[in-house]
């Protein structure tokens, strides 16, 4: 059973799908990631002084 699903992953549009998914899944965490940090909506620190 092991041998089919290395035979399957290894086929090149099945590897070119998986890798593909697997890195926008990461960007879209990314992404997801940096728009809950806030980063655009605190104040510039030296505004106060």
């Amino acid at each position: 059973m092991r041998a089919k699903w290395l035979a399957f992953w290894h086929q090149p549009v099945v590897a070119f799908i998986g890798w593909t998914a697997f890195y926008f899944v990461i960007l879209m965490a990314l992404v997801y990631l940096y728009g809950y940090s806030g980063l655009n909506n605190s104040t510039f620190i030296y505004n106060e002084f």
